[in-house]
């Protein structure tokens, strides 16, 4: 091992506020992400459980950490973990440093019995060695639906309190927004991956479903998420958005939106790569909806 003076290992500590501070100083320093927002949301996923190594003055020098992440795959449920905020410091690489928190967080994940971790990354290579494969995510798109049923809808605001607590009751009881691939919840990402996406549009339909969407190009039509105890079919959701696009764009399986299109392979920075028993995979393409993403 190569030398850790100066180091202290931690693991589990969201709950101490100077910690929780010096990653989320890791994580501005690395790669310019606030994740304090979370502070307002809150708080960060309670099923995390955070691996890093700490100096003398208290800095966070590298971090992953794992969290909850149960799936729909095929029909199944399929109790999988998640990994996120995985960084060391420059000045500090090459010390193998990272390669410990990765190894503490994935023996956290055997040790728990999940039967496939996720993670999303830019540098594949680096997590092959580790047992993860790449999956290919697809976005699908099409002509749009016309003669749905229009349902009442009104504007949901990220800054209204109110606003917030009934769209996180819903995230809480969610139904998988695809039974091909789909997390069954994912609350704190959602809260914070619509707290950074200022054209993002959360619309309340019939009072119990939040459609997450966008406006996509020449007036096109992106559905990024859908929040509810049901999800509505895609011809009812425009309807009620009282908007007749010409084409959609679904950035997920569509498989339960009474709707087909196009699978187009994502071509995005990011690769999703799953480390699974049995080569747990889905049968055709899919995406974590960006909402999800993590």
């Amino acid at each position: 091992m190569s030398d850790r003076t100066g180091l202290t290992f931690r693991s589990n500590y969201f709950g101490d506020p100077t910690a929780w501070r010096a990653l989320a100083g890791l994580m501005q320093d690395v790669f310019g992400i606030d994740v304090t927002v979370l502070d307002r949301l809150g708080g960060p996923d309670p099923s995390s459980v955070a691996f890093g190594w700490f100096d003398t003055a208290g800095a966070c020098i590298a971090n992953f950490t794992a969290f909850s992440l149960p799936l729909m795959v095929e029909g199944r449920v399929v109790r999988a973990a998640g990994l996120q905020s995985g960084a060391v410091r420059p000045d500090h690489r090459g010390r193998g440093l990272y390669g410990d928190v990765v190894q503490a967080a994935l023996a956290h994940c055997d040790a728990d019995g999940f039967e496939a971790v996720a993670l999303l990354t830019d540098t594949p290579a680096l997590y092959r060695r580790h047992g993860f494969e790449p999956v290919e995510q697809h976005r699908f798109a099409g002509p749009a639906p016309a003669g749905g049923t229009a349902r009442p809808v009104r504007r949901l605001e990220i800054g209204n309190a109110a606003d917030m607590a009934l769209l996180g009751r819903l995230l809480d009881d969610r139904e998988p927004v695809s039974s091909r691939f789909a997390p069954l919840r994912q609350k704190e990402m959602f809260l914070f991956n619509a707290s950074l996406m200022p054209d993002l549009r959360l619309d309340l339909m019939d009072e119990n479903i939040v459609l997450a969407w966008q406006e996509g190009e020449d007036g096109g039509f992106e559905l990024l998420d859908i929040v509810g105890a049901r999800i509505p079919a895609l011809a009812d959701i425009l309807a009620s958005l009282r908007i007749a696009p010409s084409r959609a764009v679904v950035h997920f399986a569509p498989d339960r939106l009474s709707w087909e299109g196009e699978a187009l392979p994502d071509t995005g920075d990011m690769t999703l790569m799953l480390r699974t028993r049995n080569g747990l995979r889905p049968k055709g393409p899919f995406a974590l909806p960006p909402m999800a993403e993590f």
